[in-house]
């Protein structure tokens, strides 16, 4: 595709012809001599525009954006999948078989070190976590860059890489307030929870990771959710998880338990027919934590 230059310059040669630009080849050439001024022309287009893949054709610019979550950090590079030249032409037989055997060996390169067969193990088991647990991609970089400094710092040696990832997991889940319990993220990843809760006190102890004190109010939509609650109850448990942070009642307690009680609290005073059970069971508690929240809760709040 040939197309005339956006600033008009006539050629510097005869002074009479404007002056194309080739997108395919780059080069920018007078219109009436021939003249080429310029073998390379810049693309000044953005970055990352990218095109319908109606055609076939994927015009995007560039590769995927660098993340933490990656094995290289997506910085490394492959040979072309297509089996064509420079110039758009299929590849000789004996030239596709040479090409092939670059591709194997390209690959089986950029896993040459274990620290890179441990990244790889361990943050593809990450990215099926990431679907299972419904996470957002700024929980995943966190993850990866605990991760990354527990490697770093020898933590991985002698430990389950499995167990150590998910409680990096857990960690940045706590430290960007995603509400993931501990039992949520060992069953995900399918280990015990009291494996992934020894790994997690050791990145806490040894990375000194300060973790905010998680909010019951963020954890409550979700226990409604599964219990199948109604939104006049969710508001009225709002209600008294408000009150109770205000003087200092959910201190020291379990939050996804206080939630519960709270949520239990509101189904007795509106009505709504849902047993204790029900509600343990949608938190992940037991309803002796419920009875005891749910006690401790109605007594402060003097209901």
């Amino acid at each position: 595709m040939v197309r005339t230059s956006s600033l008009s310059e006539k050629c510097q040669r005869c002074g009479k012809g404007s002056m194309l630009t080739d997108n395919d080849t780059g080069e920018m050439f007078c219109s009436k001599c021939g003249f080429v001024a310029t073998e390379r022309a810049e693309q000044a287009g953005p970055e990352w525009r990218s095109f319908s893949k109606d055609d076939g054709q994927d015009r995007t610019r560039t590769g995927t954006p660098t993340s933490l979550a990656m094995h290289d950090m997506g910085l490394a590079t492959i040979i072309n999948p297509a089996n064509k030249d420079a110039t758009g032409r299929p590849l000789t037989a004996s030239m596709k078989s040479t090409i092939e055997r670059l591709r194997t060996w390209d690959s089986r390169s950029q896993v040459h070190e274990p620290v890179d067969r441990n990244y790889r193990q361990a943050f593809s088991e990450l990215d099926r976590l990431k679907d299972k647990l419904a996470l957002s991609d700024a929980v995943i970089e966190k993850t990866a860059y605990i991760y990354r400094k527990a490697l770093d710092k020898g933590l991985v040696r002698g430990r389950s890489i499995l167990a150590l990832i998910a409680a990096a997991l857990y960690a940045a889940c706590r430290n960007t307030e995603t509400p993931r319990t501990l039992t949520d993220v060992a069953n995900g990843i399918n280990i015990k929870r009291k494996d992934v809760a020894r790994c997690y006190r050791l990145l806490l102890r040894e990375l000194d990771l300060k973790m905010p004190v998680i909010d019951p109010i963020k954890g409550m939509s979700r226990i409604a959710s599964k219990a199948g609650l109604s939104e006049k109850t969710k508001r009225k448990a709002h209600e008294y998880l408000k009150e109770a942070n205000r003087i200092e009642v959910s201190a020291g307690k379990d939050p996804m338990g206080l939630a519960a009680a709270a949520l239990y609290l509101a189904c007795v005073i509106i009505g709504e027919n849902k047993t204790q059970k029900d509600v343990a069971q949608a938190a992940g508690v037991t309803e002796v934590t419920i009875r005891n929240r749910y006690k401790g809760l109605k007594e402060a709040l003097k209901l």
